[in-house]
């Protein structure tokens, strides 16, 4: 939402008069970034958060405050929230992060890097507090779930911090101070797409996809990335050993690790926004089993066993500190960082999980969501 300041008006004044916090109103335009009297300009510009008190808007122009300001009104659907309760293949999810970006101008959107096939993986920041969190989903292609999960919490997260409103009893205003997150979605584009929507059009690796899926055109238990090889055995956290023994030698729908730890564009991306942003903790959703793992070789920090505790209350989830696993993104990251990772298998049942479970899983894991900002 476009206003336009005709008048000067202190940041003050217009928080109150739009009941939004000031931060928001600051991190949406780059050009306050160094306001000194804390007036805002006559004939300024800015980008103002969708506020559904706000934006009940019927005519182009709605004028606040005596002709002080205008709402310059840049219509937006039917002008309501994204119904982010659907499945997700990766241009209904770029589509919806875009209209996101506009609805809410303090997120920042960054592409950090692309698929085998040069889909953007995209991720979200959203905060500019001091501890720093990532989220992500669907590293699994048949885990696609998981995207709609994680695109729920922040949809609800980001109507309530908005609109001054609590979300099961948090403040979102002091989470977003206090918390920079780091949230990707989607791991796996490619692989999404094929369990999502079938073989890509016109592409190179459809022989080496049918190949691999003995020329089954049924891909619902596909978990690889487009290449056969699975991104969660792809990080040098002892990949020795799962190369060793996993059973698929080559290219396979699901646990092959690849030639050799991060070859593929997937997990590269993953590593190096970890190792460029040093996150203090990560959370890596799965499906399924309602467990959370935690542990790695003695290389987690105490504050872990503290932080699943928590989750374990708020989701009925089974806390698990050690399983015979390597090479995953959470094990690459407690054993190379020593600091709190978690992976978090949302829902019961046979991959991939029916889209009926979406409400029981979301209210089992928004808890686990929140508790991973407030801890």
């Amino acid at each position: 939402m476009l206003f336009y300041i005709k008048r000067k008006i202190s940041l003050n004044d217009l928080s109150i008069l739009l009941q939004l916090d000031k931060r928001l109103i600051l991190d949406s335009n780059k050009k306050l970034k160094n306001l000194q009297s804390g007036l805002i300009n006559e004939d300024t510009y800015l980008l103002i958060p969708y506020k559904e008190s706000v934006l009940d808007i019927s005519s182009e122009y709605v004028e606040l405050m005596n002709n002080d300001i205008k709402i310059m009104h840049e219509t937006q659907g039917n002008g309501t929230i994204l119904n982010t309760k659907k499945p997700y293949d990766s241009l209904e999810l770029y589509s919806e992060l875009n209209q996101l970006v506009t609805l809410y101008p303090f997120l920042q959107k960054e592409i950090i890097g692309y698929s085998v096939l040069g889909k953007p993986i995209v991720e979200l920041k959203i905060g500019n507090g001091p501890k720093k969190i990532h989220m992500n989903g669907s590293f699994h292609a048949n885990e696609w779930i998981t995207t709609s999960i994680m695109m729920y919490w922040l949809k609800n997260f980001l109507a309530s911090l908005v609109n001054n409103q609590l979300l099961d009893g948090n403040c979102c205003s002091s989470l977003y101070k206090e918390v920079t997150l780091s949230f990707v979605p989607m791991v796996n584009p490619d692989g999404v797409d094929l369990v999502r929507n079938g073989l890509p059009n016109n592409s190179k690796y459809n022989k080496l996809i049918l190949e691999i899926n003995g020329y089954s055109l049924d891909f619902s238990q596909w978990k690889a990335n487009i290449r056969g090889v699975d991104l969660n055995n792809q990080y040098p956290a002892n990949w020795e050993i799962e190369k060793e023994r996993k059973i698929p030698k080559g290219p396979a729908p699901r646990d092959y690790p690849g030639d050799a730890p991060l070859t593929e564009p997937e997990a590269i991306a993953l590593a190096d926004i970890v190792q460029k942003r040093q996150f203090d903790r990560v959370l890596a959703f799965h499906t399924q089993g309602e467990e959370i793992y935690w542990g790695y070789l003695g290389k987690e920090p105490n504050e872990a066993g503290q932080i699943v505790a928590e989750f374990e209350r708020l989701s009925g989830y089974k806390a698990i500190r050690n399983i015979d696993s390597h090479a995953g993104f959470r094990d690459w990251f407690v054993n190379e960082y020593e600091k709190s990772g978690f992976t978090i298998e949302l829902g019961l049942g046979v991959n991939p999980l029916p889209f009926e479970q979406f409400d029981e899983m979301y209210t089992k894991s928004k808890g686990i969501f929140l508790a991973a900002l407030f801890m």
